[in-house]
């Protein structure tokens, strides 16, 4: 199960990156919360782009038969959640990542090395 989900992390942090994604962390809450396993956080520069960014993440997932359980803020873009179940995405509007600072509130989390994931398909 860990590989496939590894895999859908990087099918994720991959579809940021083509769509110019910004400051993409990869967290890994297994260990300290039964949350999910990861969370994929990623910033754009406009709300368009923000949004562009989850449809090409629903686009991959589906094709990877993923089921979307929930998304949350696709309506106005600043902070779009995407819930796979093990995976939770969250991309921000660049101005609204800062006030909600997920990495420090979740800062016993296992970071993935992003460039690692990109370079390496994990």
């Amino acid at each position: 199960m860990e590989n496939k989900t590894l895999e859908t992390v990087y099918r994720i942090v991959e579809g940021i990156d083509d769509k110019l994604g910004e400051d993409i962390a990869v967290l890994k809450l297994s260990e300290i919360s039964s949350i999910c396993d990861y969370f994929i956080i990623a910033s754009a520069t406009s709300l368009r782009q923000v949004k562009s960014i989850a449809d090409e993440i629903e686009d991959r997932m589906e094709m990877l038969d993923m089921k979307l359980r929930n998304k949350e803020g696709h309506q106005t873009g600043n902070w779009i959640l995407l819930d796979y179940g093990d995976i939770v995405v969250h991309l921000f509007f660049e101005e609204d990542r800062g006030f909600y600072n997920l990495e420090k509130i979740w800062k016993d989390a296992e970071i993935i090395d992003v460039d690692n994931v990109i370079k390496n398909n994990i």
